[in-house]
């Protein structure tokens, strides 16, 4: 182990344990079940994961999900840990089956912008739920707009002594990030548990995290009923769906940002046999939370040890030092969780998109549903939007006229090249994307359109290489091209044409096979 994985793992138990107690709260479970999830976790992930900034432990979405679940489970109330058992173990099995299945290459489909979005939008939430604990007055508001007026409302009757410490408390994460070499983290949580004890805070009317139970209890799986099943699985669905696009979410837009290579089946799996081992020990879901990931990348993780030595600190203090926990602050723990996530409040990634003039929508989308619409239907809404984007190039390509360029063989688009010049009587296009059923119909209009503009075209010649294959819709639209061309006494010949499309060529039994050429230059020969 590298001195870098001790002491960002340090770090990472000082942010893991406010975080647990948090999203324990939010869940209506004892703190405990997300600090067991918090350590096996962790271990779990870095025996079988693969990223070394990940760190698996319970987040504030699937916490809100679980509240939910455990709220509409009717009897939930005298058995929360059997039920949230059974429901941890369901999502297990549901990442478990995807991993097998390869279903996490489905991954792809989601875009860096939309990931950039997502963890913009995803850092400011997480910072704002934060801010009740740090003024000391609870708000209890569905959705970020509600949360923020919420917390405007209630500036008279914030309470001063809780934004102090909060404050101080976030000044001293801020000025131990300049010293990388010392658990800031952990540093600020033992000094606000001092003061606290010290002033006798919770005399003060500053709210404390109290005593925590660190006792192991083993589930009963057999208690759980089958009707409670069948009412707690259209609940573990969402659950994997928000588990899978905070982890995959995070672990590849760190990965990316560093070079690493992660499969998306592999990472599924690890989250998998996370989540199963979680359910053994009465945890809560776990996923690859994002403020936790900021912050061991920020920490200087150097490799997955960082997340076993944050969960070893982790179930040191809780076994060791509960009582002297039962002090900490409440304002402290929310200080830690915005500091880890300060950083990642940073548009500049959002301002590269802006400069380019590519996807900078698709990320705001991501950003603004996530914020505006919760995690699911923010991420939902941002691929939707991807996607139709991605339709909407494809459907509309652009056909390039295409000129050789001058003393070469070389054929390139004349609007973009003044130096290349149309070959005399001779029409050539090209298609800038792959022709499928959207697609083929308005791009063989608009080549006929061309050649209509133009008396002098005697032949025509088609670059196809943009396209790998053609679905029967695309095949149907060249052949009618093709004929109506024909059919004009003009002769028409297919250029840089891919083998499977050769293939399919031969297929119809007419002479396009015979009509297609390896290169433009072969293909203006053979028409003049």
């Amino acid at each position: 182990m590298r001195k870098g994985d001790w002491v960002a793992g340090l770090s990472l138990s000082a942010l893991i344990l406010p975080e647990a107690i948090a999203y324990a709260g939010i869940a209506g479970v004892a703190a405990q079940h997300a600090i067991y999830a918090a350590v096996i976790g962790c271990v779990a992930y870095s025996l079988v994961g693969r990223s070394r900034f990940a760190i698996v432990t319970p987040t504030s979405s699937s916490a809100a999900i679980l509240a939910a679940t455990l709220a509409a489970v009717p009897g939930a109330g005298d058995d929360k840990t059997v039920l949230m058992s059974l429901v941890v173990a369901l999502v297990s099995l549901i990442f478990l089956s995807a991993s097998l299945l390869r279903l996490g290459n489905l991954a792809v489909f989601v875009s860096r912008p939309v990931l950039r979005g997502f963890a913009f939008g995803l850092a400011i939430t997480i910072i704002l739920k934060q801010v009740p604990e740090l003024v000391g007055y609870p708000i209890a508001a569905p959705g970020v707009p509600r949360l923020v007026t919420g917390i405007v409302h209630a500036l008279p009757r914030w309470h001063v002594p809780s934004v102090i410490i909060g404050l101080l408390a976030l000044g001293a994460l801020m000025v131990f990030r300049r010293f990388p070499a010392l658990p800031g983290s952990l540093l600020v949580l033992a000094i606000g548990i001092a003061t606290s004890w010290a002033l006798n805070l919770p005399g003060r009317g500053v709210a404390v995290v109290g005593v925590i139970d660190f006792v192991p209890r083993w589930p009963q799986i057999e208690l759980a009923r089958w009707s409670q099943i069948r009412e707690v699985f259209p609940y573990t669905l969402p659950l994997a769906l928000i588990l899978f696009a905070e982890s995959w979410g995070t672990i590849r837009s760190l990965s990316l940002r560093h070079g690493e290579t992660v499969s998306p089946n592999r990472e599924v799996g690890a989250i998998g046999v996370a989540n199963l081992i979680s359910a053994v020990v009465q945890g809560m879901p776990v996923g690859a939370g994002f403020s936790a990931g900021q912050a061991s990348e920020a920490a200087g993780a150097e490799s997955r040890a960082t997340a076993a030595i944050a969960a070893a600190a982790l179930a040191f203090l809780v076994f060791f030092f509960a009582s002297e926990i039962a002090f900490l602050p409440k304002p402290v723990l929310a200080a830690v969780v915005i500091a880890a996530l300060s950083h990642a409040v940073d548009p500049s990634a959002l301002i590269h998109l802006w400069r380019l003039k590519r996807d900078l929508i698709i990320a705001l989308a991501a950003a603004v549903g996530v914020i505006f619409l919760g995690v699911i239907d923010g991420v939902v809404l941002a691929i939707v939007i991807s996607m139709a984007a991605l339709l909407q190039r494809l459907a509309y390509p652009h056909v390039a006229q295409l000129g050789r360029l001058r003393g070469s063989h070389d054929f390139v688009d004349i609007a973009r090249h003044p130096d290349a010049a149309a070959v005399e009587g001779i029409g050539i296009w090209r298609p800038s994307q792959q022709l499928f059923f959207a697609n083929a119909d308005p791009v063989f209009a608009a080549i006929k359109k061309n050649i209509e503009k133009d008396s002098s075209v005697r032949a025509v010649v088609i670059s196809l290489e943009e396209s790998i294959d053609l679905d029967s819709t695309a095949l149907e639209s060249l052949l009618e091209f093709d004929g109506a061309i024909s059919g004009r006494g003009m002769k028409v010949q297919y250029a840089r044409v891919h083998d499977r499309v050769r293939d399919l060529f031969m297929s119809t039994g007419s002479d396009l096979q015979e009509r297609c050429s390896f290169s433009v230059d072969d293909a203006v020969s053979a028409v003049v």
